[in-house]
């Protein structure tokens, strides 16, 4: 028997069964061999009286006997497999799990049969404890781990951090991965961009899904989860790891596992919070449920904070805080109210503080709410009112008709202080960004070029982050008319995007994102010094080569054959080009 054979018959020694070995034992050293198997076949067959005189009958028919004993074999397992399910669910709570206790003590030495082997690991998985010596087992044998249940690898892990660390890792890295493939998608579109998916639809996510099922109802287990996400956000910035933390509790919300939930003190809080991510707006009920977690934070529990503060953190939840302060404004000027005295506006922003300070908070482990400056309620947003001002006064000066003077231009500069909040106060610069988002969604050329030039330094580079470059890129889209002009490109591409480009990667990804999108519509002399300004050099990585090879192919398709060139192009039709001395 070779080893294959040697795990078939695994174990069947320790309970007295014969085996494979036995027969080959008692063959070799027997004078009839007929004899020897044909008593080797009663003492080891089926024992059923009426079925000797039946078995002569699938001799006839030609039924060889492995077939007929795999076929009962199959059947009992089956019965097996049905009765410990039903053993599970019936009769007193000790009494039920002694049997299966005792069930496992006798066949876990057939554990490695692979025939035998569904049995041990369903006895095992409708264990609510498996004995250590047995889950020891288990764990140093790789194949016998790779087979059981998730419900026996819980019990596992929960002692085992660095094992379950191994099997959650890989999921870890591919949301991270899947988050930023999203952010550099090729698809730029003002309509479906990184925040569009609603919460719900993102929990249905593979990871979510699979860290959501490995939990289960394991209190430890969430909990460990949970360090890795504060370890891993603190290693690397990433917030992303913010939102897997909302989406965790909120899938398991979603399941109504009220073993987590209850001891998560997050829990309502990121409920009402979800509620506003999925409306993208906090309005005036939530606002006050929110305020009142945050205000019912007792003393000697304000490590809560931190938890708080990663939630916050969430881009998808900062979104949503940003874009409900940014419509407040609107509404303030609407009412010829100051900021300070808009309490709702001023809960906007104590949460979007706390979730701006949540890796200071985590890092330093001081657990109190970051102080908010004065000027930013006093100064900086009254200006930022001023802005919508100005754009009002500007429409309505263009309405009226117009006298001697001639036409009211645009205001072209901007505030000192303005540009100076936005490179020293991240809440300020947050809200700057917001705000360029807004206009830029709204066409509004003017207020876009007039406010670009403080996004050159912004604070902690947040100008050049993914998320905005994202949303900025998508929203572009709408003012694709103005890339014909030479004066807007100088603006947005040697004014912005070319300062970091050299420096930044993602910013030279993003900037061809854009062009591949949109370079039909850029001046022909403009689109040529961009080529040449975003050339890859050694060290770009890959992904930059790609979308250049990518840029400069659609280019190519699009120019003139010499011979075109020299005639004026009845049709605009994007010819393929021929190699030819005069092209290269």
């Amino acid at each position: 028997a070779g080893p294959g054979q040697a795990a078939m018959y695994a174990g069947l020694q320790e309970l007295g069964v014969a085996n494979g070995e036995d027969l080959k034992e008692t063959l070799t050293n027997c004078t009839e061999p007929l004899k020897a198997i044909e008593q080797f076949q009663t003492e080891n067959g089926v024992l059923l009286p009426s079925l000797q005189s039946a078995l002569p009958f699938l001799d006839l028919h030609g039924t060889p006997r492995l077939e007929f004993h795999q076929s009962v074999f199959d059947e009992l397992r089956e019965k097996l497999l049905e009765r410990v399910s039903a053993i599970a669910l019936e009769g007193k709570v000790e009494e039920r799990y002694k049997k299966l206790e005792d069930l496992l003590e006798k066949s876990f030495s057939l554990v490695k049969m692979p025939s035998i082997q569904p049995v041990v690991m369903c006895v095992m998985k409708h264990l609510p404890k498996v004995p250590e010596k047995k889950l020891k087992l288990v764990m140093a044998d790789k194949d016998l781990y790779k087979a059981c249940a998730v419900e026996v690898k819980r019990q596992i892990w929960q002692d085992n951090q660095a094992l379950f660390g191994d099997e959650v890792s890989p999921l870890l890295k591919q949301y991270i991965l899947e988050k930023e493939n999203i952010l550099f998608s090729n698809d730029i579109s003002v309509l479906h961009n990184f925040f569009s998916p609603s919460p719900k639809t993102r929990r249905q996510g593979e990871v979510v899904q699979k860290l959501t099922q490995m939990i289960g109802k394991n209190v430890k287990l969430y909990d460990m989860v949970l360090q890795f996400l504060r370890t891993l956000f603190l290693r690397t910035r990433n917030v992303h790891y913010c939102t897997l933390r909302a989406e965790l509790l909120m899938s398991l919300h979603d399941l109504e596992i009220s073993e987590i939930c209850t001891v998560d003190p997050c829990h309502k809080f990121t409920w009402c919070l979800d509620a506003c991510i999925r409306e993208k707006f906090v309005d005036n009920k939530r606002a006050r449920e929110l305020q009142g977690f945050l205000d019912g934070v007792k003393k000697g529990q304000e490590q809560v904070l931190g938890d708080l503060s990663m939630i916050l953190c969430d881009p998808f939840a900062i979104n949503t805080l940003a874009l409900s302060t940014i419509r407040h404004l609107q509404d303030l000027v609407g009412q010829d109210t100051l900021p300070r005295e808009s309490p709702d506006l001023l809960l906007l922003l104590r949460m979007l503080s706390l979730g701006q300070g949540a890796w200071d908070m985590i890092d330093s482990q001081v657990f109190k709410e970051p102080k908010m400056e004065a000027e930013l309620i006093t100064k900086f947003l009254p200006m930022l009112m001023s802005f919508v001002v100005d754009d009002h006064t500007f429409n309505v000066d263009q309405k009226l008709p117009s006298e001697e003077k001639g036409p009211i231009p645009y205001p072209s500069t901007i505030p000192e202080a303005f540009t100076k909040f936005l490179q020293e106060n991240r809440i300020a610069c947050e809200i700057g960004l917001y705000y360029i988002l807004h206009i830029t969604k709204q066409r509004n050329k003017n207020a876009f070029l007039r406010l670009l030039p403080a996004l050159v330094e912004t604070f902690s580079d947040l100008a050049f982050s993914d998320i905005f470059l994202h949303l900025l890129t998508g929203n572009l889209t709408l003012l694709g008319d103005e890339f014909s002009l030479e004066e807007f490109c100088t603006s947005l591409f040697d004014g912005f995007f070319l300062t970091a480009c050299s420096r930044k990667e993602n910013v030279h990804r993003h900037v061809l994102r854009l062009l591949l999108h949109l370079h039909h519509k850029v001046a022909p002399t403009k689109l040529e010094s961009l080529q040449k300004a975003l050339e890859p050099t050694k060290q770009s990585g890959e992904a930059v080569k790609e979308l250049y090879n990518q840029l400069t192919e659609k280019l190519e398709l699009r120019k003139p054959s010499p011979a075109e060139a020299t005639e004026t192009p009845s049709m605009e039709l994007p010819l393929p080009t021929v190699p030819t001395p005069a092209s290269r």
